[in-house]
């Protein structure tokens, strides 16, 4: 109804006043005072569904909403029980609810959809995503890092991997998850490579497991455990490396959160928790630390 009114209001043409016309202005005059009317009693409701900042929500909904992905060593669902019981973001998420002394609340997004879910209120961080141009431009990034990685592939035993210039050839089909950073550097740096885009690390490491892909693309850590899983193919890091930090996303405009958030990851990396929490994935998963790169930038 709304969207009848809207077009009424914008539709404004030149007419001379007869009987049938002044009827039509008083018509259209009604309907624009309804539609004040119906949009000034909408602001109450929507300035109300907003009330507080991050930090008031989650006090008063009592849980810390968190988006997950299945990307070991990040996020990991146990397929027994389908919870969200492991990896480094399951443990910092755990960690900041407990400061906040509220439930840790795991919700189910992608990497290309997690900023949508910041800015329609569904979850209230996401961490492992990079601070990037176009993504601050829609959400609020700390200033203190999560943690650093480089960019690898888990390509074939055969395939030609050393620099990034080897994959950049029409007949190297490589898998990488959609709308992330290593879509982007893809894009902007192997552009004549096959891309195949998925959701998700699960599937693209699939594509590659299937053999529908040559490689897969993703930042060191989650092809450890890729690796661990197949039991095929080669982790590389291509020259030149291309290693960064990460970070988490906020919702924008709300300084308290963001600070909150700053303060947490500053704290758990310098303490070096987010190390341990890192090495504690990967020993479970059957992987040995000491032949990892860490993701502390000081132990590189």
């Amino acid at each position: 109804m709304l969207d009848e009114v809207a077009s009424h209001l914008s539709f404004q043409p030149t007419f001379v006043l007869t009987g049938e016309n002044l009827m039509t202005i008083n018509r259209r005059t009604t309907l624009s005072g309804l539609a004040a009317g119906a949009l000034g009693l909408m602001v109450p409701l929507a300035s109300k569904a907003q009330a507080g900042g991050t930090l008031d929500q989650v006090k008063q909904r009592g849980s810390l909403r968190v988006g997950v992905t299945q990307a070991p060593p990040w996020f990991s669902k146990d397929p027994k029980n389908g919870e969200w019981s492991s990896g480094v973001g399951v443990s910092l998420g755990k960690a900041m609810a407990a400061a906040l002394g509220v439930k840790f609340e795991p919700v189910e997004v992608t990497w290309g959809t997690a900023i949508a879910a910041l800015q329609g209120n569904k979850i209230d961080v996401m961490y492992m995503m990079d601070a990037t141009p176009e993504r601050a431009q829609a959400v609020d990034f700390p200033q203190a890092p999560l943690l650093y990685y480089s960019l690898a592939v888990l390509a074939r035993d055969d395939l030609a991997a050393a620099k990034w210039s080897d994959l950049n050839q029409p007949s190297v089909r490589i898998a990488v998850p959609q709308a992330s950073s290593m879509d982007k550097f893809l894009s902007e740096n192997v552009s004549k490579a096959t891309i195949q885009r998925f959701p998700g690390n699960p599937e693209a490491i699939a594509a590659f497991q299937a053999g529908r892909a040559d490689a897969v693309c993703l930042f060191h850590p989650p092809l450890l455990a890729a690796r661990q899983k197949l039991g095929t193919g080669k982790i590389v890091v291509p020259t030149p490396a291309q290693s960064q930090a990460s970070s988490a996303a906020v919702r924008k405009e709300d300084k308290a959160f963001l600070a909150f958030v700053d303060n947490a990851l500053a704290s758990h990396y310098k303490s070096g928790q987010t190390q341990k929490w890192y090495e504690e994935f990967l020993v479970g998963f059957g992987l040995d630390p000491k032949a990892s790169p860490p993701v502390m930038k000081e132990m590189l």
